[in-house]
């Protein structure tokens, strides 16, 4: 009988980290040099460093992996399964009783919107970030952090 993974057992994966070279059609969308494949566990490692209170993006977390691992850039695709991944495995995390979970709520997307694929939806990450003092603009069709760059973590 098959069981599913968990989240957890999902965040496991023995061939990443990886830097590829850009090379043909990529170089349209990457430009040239080498992008980062991430590991599911670095991601996860950025996002537990936000701080209570502030807020970090898609494209912050990936500059920091590209300058982490010296690639002039992180690949956005599976940088975003691993932060929708790392967010699973938290709430899977909560589940289990544990009290100190990864507060992937703290991820924005580039523009200061929220993300509709956490658990719970738009309205538990606006919640959440409610509850640690931010303004959500709800005026939009996907809500938005009021004055995101204000809140920007600092990635060390």
């Amino acid at each position: 009988m098959y069981t599913r993974k968990t989240w957890r057992e999902k965040m496991e994966n023995p061939t990443l980290p990886k830097v590829v070279t850009v090379s043909g059609s990529a170089q349209k969308r990457f430009g040239g040099g080498t992008v980062l494949v991430p590991h599911p566990r670095d991601v996860e490692a950025v996002i537990r460093n936000v701080r209570r209170g502030r807020v970090i993006t898609v494209g912050q977390i990936r500059k920091y992996l590209a300058g982490k691992f010296q690639t002039e850039s992180t690949c956005p695709l599976t940088t975003g399964i691993f932060i929708r991944l790392t967010a699973e495995a938290a709430e899977e995390d909560a589940r289990a009783g544990k009290n100190k979970i990864t507060p992937y709520w703290r991820v924005v997307k580039d523009d200061g919107s929220l993300n509709p694929k956490f658990p719970g939806g738009l309205e538990a990450q606006a919640e959440r970030l409610r509850d640690e003092g931010q303004g959500i603009d709800t005026s939009r069709k996907i809500p938005r952090v009021i004055a995101a760059d204000r809140h920007y973590a600092k990635l060390r």
